[in-house]
């Protein structure tokens, strides 16, 4: 509830409660007690929105005609100072407030300032009366120095109390408007340092966002950590034009020329800036503005602007005779673009005090009705572009289609195998689509239900099976599928077997063969393999199989802990991590030995684990040398068998030796 601001909670001695447990909270206290409701937090972003509503003041004087340069000044101790050369904070005495000058009105009192009319300006990013004064309230440290009428005047403020009375310092004949230096309160923000490289973007985003101020930067050497220079100054005449060439480089785009303009409003104060570049090869990006303050979340502007585009390359799909024009959507002309938007509005609108989106319903219509006429003029004026802008938008509207049609084919397949009857060991898991799920084959019902519990339920699907599956070399296939084990894995997968194989049915993205790390283990793996490469090859060629890599020993030393998939890997890291070091070494007999959260830590979290893609060559069926070693190896003739591994256990015991 936003009155437990004002209304403390706290229950008095008797525990009783009553008039004496409310707080009343007077002057800028609200700020320092709650200033996420102000800011938005305290965090890094919060933490520069500081700046930001400094910035904005004189911005606001520069928009209104009074200023023409903005200095922004960081220096050790994290101290910023902005200055203006605009009208100048008022100074002389507030009429409601007797003994106090309006400069210390402003900077100590919520809801004071000269924007809540028109009168001394016609549109700005203030509107609230609060953002100095927060600014002022959450620094340890406020000096505000003002030059009007030749003359130079200063008063020290500390976390929103004045240290003083406004001081007349002397003449300035040749200075002119407002300088505010603060540095932010560590008891609000801690330790955190205003960072260069954020400030410096800031100042020259700034910049192009009105042609006729120059932004002056300047940094201490000493703060800066990167390539950010310790002075620049910034001044674009052509604004969001020169903003937008910088931005799009060399990158080639659909049309050579941009769409770029502005428009004031007709009978209203305001006005609308814009400019969008539709790169080929890269991903796209938004910028919005209002009153020169950012709106990352877009609002009613965005929207206004939207629509106009949207109407407008509709319209001259018409012209030119194409009937799939009208199919067209927003996201068709406007997911991969580069936009940047600034409107100036009068009394603006927006969702909260760190004014993130515009919520002004009349910026709407006034964009869209300044914009649609240029941009068909764009289209139409030139029509070789205006046809290459199309061809364009109607390239990504197939290719819109295209992926709804895969995702409602692949929902459909979803939905059906639900209504199927799947396996009654399987524990599926919960997305409703097949793009980034996992099945895992486990060796044995104790791994199955430490699995179960490692698993992600939302991704990760578990098929226990039991023991060494039916090798399908050397079995015919009325007895492959009488087999209740590979049954239920054919069930499972939903992508039927052999000739009736259909990758596109697969309900998983991956199939991951999970078993014990030893030479059990790798032979049920083996088997498993067999059966996909003689099922179902093409879901190998299409990279859906892979073999996970669980321990097969754990090495603990003090408090360091690693693991090791073999006696190679576990010689290799006592050799780099514990050389000299007493350890204690443990071996996993199998999976079901590992407690759920080693086997998410080392096998199943996709953050830290290690698979392999099983791959299967195009040309597998075609190599005479490995069919022949398949069926050597996994035949119905065991003699085969017995003579390969008589022909290779020399070299076998040789390696392991040198190893």
């Amino acid at each position: 509830m936003a009155d437990d601001l004002f209304a403390g909670g706290a229950p008095s001695p008797s525990g009783s409660y009553d008039a004496s447990a409310i707080e009343v909270l007077e002057g800028l206290e609200p700020v320092r007690r709650r200033p996420g409701m102000y800011i938005g937090g305290t965090d890094e972003r919060a933490f520069h929105h500081l700046a930001s509503e400094v910035l904005d003041n004189a911005m606001d004087e520069a928009v209104a005609g009074f200023a023409t340069r903005i200095e922004i000044q960081l220096e050790p101790g994290n101290k910023l100072t902005i200055t203006d050369n605009g009208r100048g904070i008022p100074v002389d005495p507030h009429p409601k407030f007797p003994g106090k000058s309006a400069l210390e009105v402003i900077l100590t009192t919520l809801h004071s300032g000269g924007k809540f009319s028109d009168k001394a300006y016609a549109t700005s990013g203030g509107l609230h009366g609060v953002g100095i004064s927060v600014v002022n309230a959450l620094s340890v440290e406020t000096v505000v120095e003002v030059a009007r009428n030749k003359e130079l005047f200063r008063q020290t403020f500390s976390q929103g109390l004045a240290q003083g009375p406004l001081e007349k310092i002397g003449a300035a004949p040749n200075r002119r408007g407002t300088a505010v230096s603060f540095i932010p309160d560590t008891e609000i923000f801690g330790e955190m340092k205003f960072k260069p490289a954020r400030l410096h973007r800031l100042a020259r985003s700034k910049a192009y966002l009105f042609a006729g101020v120059e932004i002056r930067w300047k940094c201490d050497p000493s703060l800066i950590t990167d390539d950010t220079p310790a002075e620049a100054a910034f001044q674009f005449p052509g604004g969001l034009s020169d903003h937008l060439r910088e931005q799009i480089g060399d990158r080639e785009c659909a049309t050579t020329s941009f769409f770029t303009g502005n428009q004031d409003f007709p009978a209203t104060a305001g006005r609308v800036e814009w400019a969008i570049a539709w790169p080929l090869w890269s991903d796209g990006s938004y910028s919005w503005y209002c009153n020169t303050i950012p709106t990352p979340d877009g609002g009613t502007h965005e929207a206004g602007l939207r629509t106009a585009i949207v109407k407008g390359i509709r319209a001259f799909g018409d012209l030119v005779g194409q009937k799939k024009a009208k199919d067209i959507q927003a996201e068709d002309i406007m997911s991969c673009c580069e936009v940047m938007l600034s409107v100036f509005i009068r009394d603006p609108q927006f969702q909260s005090q760190t004014k993130d989106r515009l919520t002004s319903p009349e910026a709407a219509r006034l964009v869209e009705n300044a914009v649609r006429d240029h941009f068909d003029h764009f289209l139409s004026d030139h029509m070789d572009r205006g046809k290459a802008l199309l061809a364009y938008v109607l390239d990504r509207m197939d290719e819109r289609l295209r992926r709804k049609q895969e995702k409602d084919v692949k929902r459909k397949t979803a939905t059906s195998a639900r209504k199927l009857r799947l396996p009654g060991k399987l524990t599926d898991c919960s997305a409703d689509s097949p793009e980034g799920t996992e099945i895992f084959i486990v060796e044995g019902d104790s791994a199955g239900g430490s699995a179960k519990q490692a698993r992600d339920r939302k991704t990760q699907a578990i098929l226990p099976i039991r023991g060494k599956i039916l090798n399908v070399a050397s079995a015919t296939s009325a007895k492959i599928l009488a087999n209740q084990e590979i049954a239920d894995l054919i069930q499972a997968l939903g992508c039927g077997t052999r000739k009736d194989c259909n990758p596109d049915h697969l309900r998983y993205d991956r199939i991951v063969i999970m078993t014990d790390a030893d030479v059990d283990g790798a032979h049920i793996a083996t088997l498993l393999m067999t059966f996909f490469f003689q099922e179902m090859p093409e879901l190998v060629r299409r990279g859906h199989l892979y073999l996970a890599q669980p321990p097969l020993y754990r090495i603990v030393s003090g408090g360091k802990s690693l693991y090791a998939r073999d006696d190679v890997h576990r010689l290799e890291l006592m050799e780099k991590e514990f050389k000299n070091k007493k350890v204690e070494i443990s071996r996993f007999k199998g999976l079901g030995e590992m407690n759920p959260m080693q086997l998410r830590e080392t096998t199943m979290d996709p953050k830290t684990r290690g698979m392999i893609r099983i791959t299967l060559p195009q040309d597998y069926e075609e190599r005479a040398g490995v069919r022949d070693l398949v069926d050597r190896l996994m035949g119905t003739n065991p003699a085969h068998r017995f003579a390969f591994i008589q022909e290779n256990a020399a070299a076998v015991d040789e390696e392991a030796i040198d190893a």
